[in-house]
């Protein structure tokens, strides 16, 4: 018969779950294709490896037994694996990213840059979202690391490490106000265009008490630039988003004093599941990175 590597270690993960949907979800695959493996893995044995409850499945006398003997065999294989591969470093693979589409424009493009000029031949995939999104991507196991505002992270399921504080800034149409300006919002009626509300962006102009300026929303930095530079009103993002990619919108920055915004960017990995080393090589490049 042929291995039975997979089944065995779908076994594994609904026996982890004690759930086929919830596994079904974590590997990625349909929940009716992880029943015909299991099913297959169960005809081999000659007998029912899972008992149906009330909440999920729940493993039989035959079922504790082979994971007894199959879930540590899998951890020495896959550590010594992780081992090799680290002592002859990654050369290739896959690395998928999550990040809010604020830091796609300046911290994680330089970033990933820098990573792959170590790592040519790696495959990136790289999401951008809003801040739930990303959290959520990470927790499903969708994305091996994740690049979020902290604010968004209140899940038991990660492990998150500070990068850096992005200060931020208005952009407004050129010669609309002085460069040289630091302005108190507070004392300026401007309108703003902004994320949706469940953006972590969104939520600091709430808690500055600057929602009501809100007149326009954009789910993407490009659309938000793009009314600031029709005259819908000005946006506050970071003071290290590109001056270049403001000035093919006609945009400048400009300083506030008041209210100070800031947020802390932080990377997030799951801490139930071992990291996968290129996301480990990236999050210790991450730690280092400057924008």
């Amino acid at each position: 018969m042929d291995s039975l590597d997979r089944q065995l270690r779908y076994f594994l993960k609904i026996a982890q779950f004690s759930s086929l949907s919830k596994a079904a979800e974590e590997l990625d695959v349909s929940q009716s294709g992880l029943s015909r493996q299991l099913s297959v893995l169960e005809a081999y044995l000659g007998k029912p490896i899972f008992a149906r409850t009330g909440r999920g499945v729940a493993l039989t006398g035959a079922g504790e037994k082979l994971a007894e003997v199959v879930g540590p065999a899998y951890d020495s294989i896959d550590q010594i694996l992780d081992t090799l591969r680290e002592r002859e470093g990654i050369t290739e693979g896959s690395l998928r990213i999550a990040t809010i589409h604020t830091l796609s424009y300046y911290f994680v493009s330089d970033l990933l840059a820098r990573f792959i000029t170590q790592h040519e031949r790696v495959n990136l995939s790289v999401m951008a979202r809003s801040s739930p999104d990303v959290v959520d991507l990470v927790e499903k196991g969708k994305a091996d690391i994740g690049f979020v505002y902290d604010s968004a992270v209140a899940s038991d399921m990660l492990d998150s490490v500070v990068l850096l504080e992005d200060e931020m800034c208005l952009m407004v149409q050129a010669g609309r106000l002085s460069e040289d300006l630091v302005l108190n919002l507070d004392a300026c009626p401007l309108q703003l265009v902004g994320f949706p509300e469940h953006y972590a962006l969104r939520r600091m102009l709430k808690n500055a008490g600057l929602d009501d300026r809100v007149v326009a929303e954009a789910e993407t930095i490009d659309s938000m630039l793009r009314l600031v530079s029709l005259g819908v009103g000005a946006c506050i993002l970071p003071v290290s988003m590109p001056s270049r990619l403001l000035a093919d919108y006609g945009l400048v920055k400009v300083g506030l004093a008041s209210p100070g915004l800031r947020r802390r960017v932080v990377a997030i990995v799951r801490c139930d599941t071992p990291t996968p080393s290129l996301a480990r090589e990236l999050l210790e490049m991450a730690v280092t990175h400057r924008p």
